[in-house]
C-alpha cells in the first residue's frame, strides 16, 4: 500500500468518521490537498522557511482565522476538533505540523466554510479546482495541474 493510501485509511477516514463528516469525495479532496500540499508527505513546514505547517500546510493565520471567525461560533464542530489535540493546554500550531490528526480536521473544517458542495468523488479535476480556489487561493502558487499530476502519481500508482 502506498504512502497517500496508508494516509488516507490510517488518519483520514478515522478523522471524518469522529468528527461526523465522513464521506468518500471528503476523503479524495483531503488526500489530495495533502499529497500537493506536502509532495506527498515530505514537508511538514514551509519550504523557503514560509509559515505553513503540517502535510495541509495551512498558515498559521488561516488556522487562527478559522477558530476566531467559525469555530468560535459552532461549539459542537470545536469541540469535535479539539477532542484531536495531544493535550488540551497543547499549541494548536505546533499540532498543525506534529500531529496528523488534528491537521487533518483543520483542513476539514477550512473545506466545511466553503458554501460550495464538495466536489463529487473520483472528479480529480474538479477536485483540483476547489482546492485551488478554497485553500491554494487564486493567489497562491499551486496549479490544479499540478494537484492532477501528483495525484496519478502518487495516489494512483505504488509510488512510495
Amino acid at each position: 500500500m502506498n504512502k497517500a493510501i496508508q494516509f488516507q485509511q490510517q488518519v483520514i477516514k478515522p478523522v471524518l468518521a469522529k468528527m461526523q463528516a465522513s464521506s468518500v469525495a471528503a476523503e479524495e479532496l483531503l488526500l489530495g490537498t495533502a499529497v500537493q500540499e506536502s509532495l506527498n508527505f515530505k514537508y511538514r513546514r514551509q519550504m523557503g522557511n514560509g509559515p505553513a505547517r503540517g502535510f495541509y500546510q495551512m498558515e498559521p493565520a488561516t488556522h487562527d482565522d478559522i477558530w476566531d471567525n467559525y469555530l468560535k461560533y459552532n461549539a459542537q464542530k470545536a469541540e469535535l476538533v479539539l477532542a484531536f489535540l495531544s493535550s488540551p493546554t497543547a499549541d494548536k500550531i505546533s499540532e498543525l505540523e506534529h500531529n496528523d490528526e488534528y491537521a487533518t480536521a483543520m483542513a476539514r473544517v477550512h473545506y466545511m466554510r466553503v458554501r460550495e458542495a464538495l466536489p463529487k468523488q473520483g472528479d480529480v479535476q474538479a477536485q483540483a479546482n476547489y482546492w485551488k480556489q478554497y485553500f491554494n487561493t487564486p493567489l497562491g502558487k499551486g496549479k490544479p495541474a499540478e494537484y492532477v499530476e501528483k495525484w496519478q502519481h502518487y495516489v494512483m500508482t505504488d509510488e512510495a
